[in-house]
């Protein structure tokens, strides 16, 4: 799910990291530990809309995505 969207946000609180999937991807190893928690499941909430997954809760990036 993470390698095939244009564009990976993940929230951990007020820490925000932007993968450029299809420019820049990360290795398998960063993305995984940005993406999951520390019981190794996927951080929630996660949501794909159009060609971006976001991943984890950051009130800024929620409006920013969600709204409209």
């Amino acid at each position: 799910m993470a390698r095939s969207a244009d564009q990976d946000v993940v929230a951990k609180g007020k820490r925000v990291t932007t993968f450029d999937m299809a420019r820049d991807p990360p290795d398998d190893a960063t993305l995984v530990a940005r993406l999951l928690n520390s019981t190794n499941h996927l951080r929630t909430p996660t949501i794909r809309k159009g060609h971006t997954l976001l991943v984890g809760f950051n009130e800024d990036i929620y409006q920013r995505y969600l709204s409209g």
